[in-house]
């Protein structure tokens, strides 16, 4: 059976509805940043989803060409994750999405390594005439953070980070948004075939001691 992170890392990828401080590892992660209204449908947030996918599952299925991921094993694609602000500013403002700026990303296994990502974007590039200029292969440190499962609409997130905060101060830590660590949202669900009602989301702040 495939290696699926959701299920081996329930800690991180299974919250609840009640907020929990955890300490999140390090990870690899194929990323495009990019700015602008993710709902735009010929917006660069699109284009980035395009390139992610496309690399994730060249990497997913080379075991199926001549090329070699050295330690590689079968695995599941994770979960879409986005990290997000708004322009000048460390906060999200969800009232102005075509000044949102944002890291979109999808995690790699720990043995998938520059020199594979390179060869993805090789062929994505040669065989599937995708431009993967903006795509990185990035390795992101989140440290200690308040995480807590959104479930509803996306713009009903408000509401839910407000409990997350609350959560935060009275348990003696307090947000440590900054131009480095950024307001986090990890997709569990698929918008497309979702009711809006019932859609998934991991909302993760980055916390300190006060």
């Amino acid at each position: 059976m495939a290696f699926d992170f959701k299920k081996d890392s329930k800690y991180f990828y299974s919250p609840k509805t009640k907020p929990e401080i955890i300490t999140v590892p390090v990870a690899n992660f194929i990323a495009v940043q990019g700015k602008g209204n993710p709902n735009e449908p010929e917006g660069e947030y699109k284009c980035a989803l395009n390139v992610l996918y496309s690399l994730a599952y060249t990497l997913k299925m080379s075991y199926k060409t001549d090329y070699r991921i050295e330690g590689f094993f079968e695995y599941v694609v994770p979960p879409l994750e986005g990290f997000w602000w708004t322009e000048n500013s460390v906060e999200v403002d969800f009232s102005n999405k075509s000044a949102f700026q944002w890291i979109s990303a999808i995690r790699l296994p720990d043995f998938v390594q520059k020199k594979d990502f390179d060869w993805a974007v090789s062929v994505v590039t040669q065989k599937k005439g995708i431009d993967c200029s903006k795509a990185e292969f990035m390795r992101i440190d989140e440290g200690l953070v308040a995480q807590i499962l959104h479930i509803g609409p996306y713009n009903n997130e408000p509401e839910t980070i407000a409990r997350l905060n609350h959560f935060v101060v009275d348990n003696g830590y307090e947000n440590d948004i900054n131009f480095n660590r950024h307001h986090h949202e990890i997709y569990l669900s698929d918008p497309i075939k979702c009711n809006p009602e019932k859609i998934k989301t991991i909302i993760r702040h980055p916390i300190k001691k006060k």
